[in-house]
């Protein structure tokens, strides 16, 4: 069975338009580069040619890589039970490492953006949150060994 990715009905909308991008625009785009690096005579020494089929080589992995996520897409909605943490919620811990609060929306593999605080329902802390109450202490097992605890403050 092929892997399941857990989305959000915005974050799925997003990944279809961000294909087409790739697979309209962005393919003629780079296209075009080629074909006017190939203009610049040999291309055994034709640094904006390695450079533009480079481009089109990552455009279609990302390509392939949205296909998949979009074929094997679960469209979850966002909770509104904030009794325990559920995909679509807004948490706020306390991490007692770093003695502060941290706040955290809690999503699907595909809409994780770490630099935001939006992780993924699957990865250590979002794992660790998951069915937990308001004034739970959690323990998170890190990649690297590493265990640490928050407390829920707040789900919303």
């Amino acid at each position: 069975m092929a892997e399941e990715f857990i989305m959000t009905q915005k974050g799925y909308d997003e990944a279809v338009e961000r294909l087409k991008y790739l697979q309209t625009e962005k393919k003629r785009e780079i296209t075009e580069r080629i074909k006017v690096a190939r203009g610049f005579g040999d291309l055994s020494e034709n640094a904006e040619y390695d450079a533009a089929k480079n481009e089109e080589a990552l455009n279609e992995s990302e390509i392939r890589e949205l296909e998949n996520k979009i074929k094997n897409a679960r469209i979850m909605e966002e909770s509104t039970d904030n009794s325990k943490v559920h995909f679509g919620n807004v948490v706020t811990v306390y991490d007692f490492d770093l003695e502060s609060e941290v706040t955290y929306t809690v999503m699907g593999s595909t809409e994780a953006d770490p630099s935001k605080n939006i992780i993924s329902i699957d990865s250590p802390v979002g794992a660790a949150l998951a069915g937990a109450h308001c004034g739970d202490r959690v323990t998170v097992h890190a990649p690297n060994g590493f265990d640490y605890d928050l407390e829920i403050r707040e789900i919303r």
